[in-house]
């Protein structure tokens, strides 16, 4: 049998995805999640041109920047193509996008940063949470969440029939999982034994979102092995309670690297791990026998995180992390399965 990868600049050979990126993010709208700063530094954290003097402030209230959460202007677009750029240089390969119906996605940019970089981009269908649906969105039935994925896998996305997503995701939910983000995970069941591709869930922040969520998947007759569960680094942090996870057979994705403020303000109860820990928790997976059940990615969805406003930039992982793995004790093998060989395997479509 052989397999492809749907790129937005047509197929590849999986074999040639190199090092993958598998949650990020190149163009999108999270405005919805804008949070109230506290009143004492509200200019600090409030001022849309990033004085230096304020990027503290920025990095430990990210969601109480307007224009922070703008990755799709001009002035966002600039900075990650230059971006793009830098990841090439540092052993990129491939980025895996993961914007769909409700954040404003924009394949036309994915295609340009593409060739303008040479780093392919896997672009992905599906829906967001409900809260961030158009009305008509809202009234889908599976049958309209199933065709409109069909569609955009099949034969081309809605705009650019000449692009066809290479995945579903992220498919999104809150807890409890509301009816539109139900028939939404059993939709992408559903697709996935027509298509065979892989799919990306975003779990609510609640350690028990991603069982359900799998659950439903499966019963709709999609396959563990093809789902990714997204964000297990600020949901699953019990180590017995991710080592049961584990079990189910999807793949685990740590897709938060280069965040390292404690302070998560879409979950305040909830500390946020470093980057020390989070290769800590893939230890513990690696060290289960489940190597070959580990992804890994920044999910970059903010300017904040960009290197021209002073972040991480998506050469994070490659640049920072994974020399930092090997010193802890990951072999190359075991790294190239985490960063080459999941991704491709994951993002394999037969045909």
């Amino acid at each position: 049998m052989s397999f492809k990868v749907q790129t937005v600049l047509g197929d590849v050979n999986p074999e040639h995805l190199g090092r993958t990126l598998t949650h990020e993010h190149l163009a999108m709208k999270f405005s919805h999640f804008y949070r109230e700063p506290p009143s004492e530094i509200r200019h600090q954290c409030e001022n849309p041109n990033f004085p230096r003097e304020h990027l503290g402030y920025i990095r430990q209230y990210p969601y109480s920047n307007k224009s922070n959460l703008l990755l799709n202007d001009e002035n966002a677009k600039d900075a990650v193509r230059n971006d793009v750029k830098h990841y090439k240089l540092h052993n990129g390969g491939t980025i895996v996008e993961n914007s769909t119906e409700g954040l404003e996605r924009d394949i036309n940019f994915y295609k340009q940063v593409s060739e303008e970089t040479g780093v392919h981009v896997v672009a992905g269908t599906g829906f967001y949470i409900e809260d961030v649906q158009e009305h008509q969105t809202l009234n889908y039935k599976v049958e309209d969440m199933y065709n409109h994925m069909i569609q955009e896998l099949t034969n081309g996305c809605v705009g650019f029939p000449e692009v066809k997503c290479g995945f579903m995701g992220e498919i999104a939910s809150v807890w409890p999982i509301r009816d539109f983000e139900r028939k939404a995970i059993k939709a992408a069941g559903e697709v996935q034994t027509q298509v065979r591709c892989g799919v990306s869930f975003h779990p609510h922040r609640d350690e028990n979102a991603p069982e359900e969520i799998l659950r439903i998947f499966t019963e709709a007759g999609g396959r563990a092995d093809k789902a990714v569960m997204s964000h297990l680094d600020r949901t699953l942090l019990d180590p017995v309670k991710l080592l049961e996870f584990a079990e189910l057979g999807s793949y685990c994705q740590f897709d938060l690297f280069g965040t390292e403020v404690s302070f998560y303000q879409l979950n305040v109860a909830t500390d946020m791990p470093s980057d020390a820990q989070r290769i800590n928790m893939i230890r513990q997976i690696v060290d289960d026998g489940k190597v070959d059940r580990v992804l890994m990615s920044h999910d970059i969805h903010t300017k904040h995180r960009l290197l021209e406003y002073g972040g991480h930039g998506y050469a994070h992982i490659n640049v920072n992390v994974l020399p930092k793995m090997a010193m802890k004790g990951f072999s190359k093998e075991e790294i190239d399965m985490i960063t080459i060989r999941n991704p491709a395997r994951w993002l394999a479509i037969p045909y």
